[in-house]
């Protein structure tokens, strides 16, 4: 008997030419460099964030981190140990430069990204560099950051210097890093970096500028440096998935449409379908004028910027993590609806973060129909703990089962099945967020999505596997999982009879 599970992981071995799936995994860098002020680099918004009292559990920062400023050769390490064909991270915005602008640009800095870029090829794994994930430079902060037009200049500028400096060598990139988040946590809620508080208007304005900025790296790469250095850049959004509380009312099926558009859509519907959905142009615009505003808070694209924005991806960048369920209210956000989770599902070491793979499938089958299936580059995807640390994390090598197995049944089949596999889903590739445990942003270092468990109490840092290494190393290995009937570590590489 062959069993559904099994059939689906077939499916993914023999979809694609399957040399070419990226099985990655992934780290920022603000999260784990340290090196706060070494060798010349400028403050960010994190370093002044982290340095505020009561900003971050338990007055944590990244001052030293997980020290892979000084560790090239050890993440590199647990990299080859993991079997990862690709490994994304990002790149200090005030580490190459302190001002921000390319008036001074910082060699050392630049250097210790070319030494790790180096480092990943020699042991034949593919870079995938996220130019923005989270940590802009504090004098640019200090001018308005996001918020002030100005900054999509400095961005192209920014991002001119990478390409022109490592993209020789690398051919995977990432603009931004889920913009949901800096636009509503960091400037609406207040509860990232830069830390400001203003709900309503400011995280719309915020969400415009990263897409233009986006959109203006996304075009210099391609006009400039696509044609010699042969590689492929996109935006990675972020989005939990969003069911009905009750999937038997019509108000609470329209809820959880309302919080997936104002999730994903917000950014991934100018950059693939043109212009923001009608949905939150209708909705913002109305709650606007009933609040005695002259205006939506919903900034207007020119004509000339829905064409520029639009059509500025050469995959899909997604990370997930969750599903909820959705019902509707009157107050609290402009979508009109609010969120809970189920009480069956399992818990981990973050409050909003519930064990619920179903979902993952589900919005890659939205992002198809939503988005005339592009290819997807899964580019985060994991499990948190807290508590006293255990090795042994069956907790997270449940999670990456259950999760990677709805990956697989989204991909495309080449058998002739007539049903469970029928989603024609263009996945390209998976990340496991992440490599090892970090500074968890807010949440310090209490919070851990580690494969590689990082004693910070030993000043060495070092990196020991926990046991989803063993599982994970051996997916990738596979290229799917394992046939348990020919043993934990062989791998399902022919068609068994009767299927």
């Amino acid at each position: 008997m062959f069993s559904l599970d099994h059939l689906c992981v077939y499916v993914l071995i023999t979809a694609y030419d399957f040399d070419d799936f990226i099985w990655s995994t992934a780290t920022a860098s603000y999260q784990i460099e340290g090196g706060w002020r070494a060798d010349g680099k400028g403050l960010s918004i994190w370093d002044k964030f982290a340095h505020t009292p009561l900003r971050v559990f338990n007055d944590d920062n990244g001052d030293i981190a997980c020290n892979s400023y000084n560790k090239v050769d050890e993440d590199v390490a647990i990299l080859k140990q993991l079997k990862v064909t690709h490994y994304r991270f990002s790149i200090s915005w005030p580490r190459v430069l302190p001002d921000g602008t390319t008036k001074h640009i910082n060699e050392a800095g630049l250097n210790y990204y070319h030494r790790l870029v180096d480092a990943l090829l020699a042991a034949n794994i593919q870079p995938h560099i996220t130019l923005y994930h989270w940590d802009l430079p504090q004098v640019l902060q200090d001018i308005g950051g996001w918020e002030n037009e100005t900054i999509i200049v400095k961005f192209k500028d920014y991002a001119d210097l990478i390409f022109s400096r490592l993209g020789n060598k690398v051919k995977f990139w990432i603009t931004i890093n889920e913009p949901y988040n800096i636009a509503n946590v960091g400037h609406g809620y207040g509860a990232a970096a830069p830390g400001i508080f203003r709900p309503g208007t400011l995280p719309y304005i915020v969400g415009h500028n990263l897409l233009k900025a986006h959109a203006e790296a996304w075009h210099l790469y391609n006009d400039t440096y696509r044609a010699k250095q042969k590689g492929i850049i996109s935006i990675t959004i972020n989005s939990d998935w969003s069911e009905p509380r009750n999937p038997n009312k019509q108000e609470d099926i329209d809820a959880a449409r309302r919080v997936v558009q104002f999730y994903i859509g917000w950014f991934a519907h100018p950059v693939f379908n043109g212009d923001y959905s009608n949905m939150m142009k209708t909705i913002i615009q109305e709650r606007s004028l009933a609040a005695g505003l002259l205006k939506s808070r919903l900034p207007e694209f020119t004509p000339e910027e829905i064409k520029r924005v639009q059509g500025t991806y050469d995959y899909f960048g997604f990370n997930h993590y969750t599903t909820v369920l959705a019902f509707p209210v009157k107050y609290g956000n402009l979508q009109g609806a609010g969120t809970i989770a189920d009480r069956t599902w399992l818990d981990s070491g973050s409050s909003w973060l519930k064990v619920s793979p179903f979902g993952f499938r589900r919005i890659l089958n939205f992002i198809k129909a939503e988005y005339g299936n592009p290819p997807i580059i899964i580019t985060e995807n994991g499990m948190s703990e807290r508590g006293p640390t255990d090795l042994n994390d069956i907790h997270r090598s449940y999670y990456y089962e259950k999760y990677i197995n709805q990956v697989l049944k989204g991909i495309k089949p080449q058998l002739n099945l007539e049903s469970y596999l029928l989603d024609n889903v263009d996945i390209r590739g998976y990340t496991a967020w992440s490599l090892m445990d970090n500074l968890e942003w807010a949440t310090g270092f209490s919070e851990r999505f580690g494969l590689f468990y990082v004693n910070h109490s030993d000043p060495k840092l070092p990196r020991v596997a926990k046991t989803s290494v063993t599982l994970y190393s051996t997916i990738i290995n596979c290229n799917g999982f394992p046939d348990p009937a020919l043993g934990p570590h062989e791998c399902l590489n022919t068609v068994p009879e009767g299927t």
